[in-house]
């Protein structure tokens, strides 16, 4: 969740930014989400798509720290293969650098 303040209010909101569907500064900045909801907020475009930025990093960093944690060694943990080592599926050997995201490794 990302946190942004109300134009009118001033009230703290926090809204999840996979349902971002698109920003608009007219000249109010307007969030419009996939569910039809538009929030009026106080921050930019600029502002706003930093901290999508920030957010989605943090999800990065927080997974990069669980798989090196020592009290997760036990679990089986999946990852995304490159297609050129999935075995056979498609573009293997393609060198496009894509991922097949069927293709998981415990």
């Amino acid at each position: 969740m990302i946190s942004l303040r109300r134009f009118s209010s001033g009230e703290r909101i926090a809204i999840n930014p996979d349902l971002i569907e698109r920003i608009e500064e007219t000249p109010d900045t307007v969030v419009h989400m996939t569910n039809g909801n538009r929030y009026v907020v106080e921050e930019s475009i600029d502002e706003i798509s930093e901290k999508v930025r920030v957010f989605r990093a943090s999800l990065l960093i927080l997974a990069f720290q669980m798989a090196d944690h020592p009290s997760i060694d036990r679990t089986v943990r999946l990852r995304v293969v490159p297609a050129a080592h999935a075995g056979g599926s498609a573009g293997a050997g393609s060198g496009s650098g894509t991922f097949d995201s069927g293709a998981v490794e415990p």
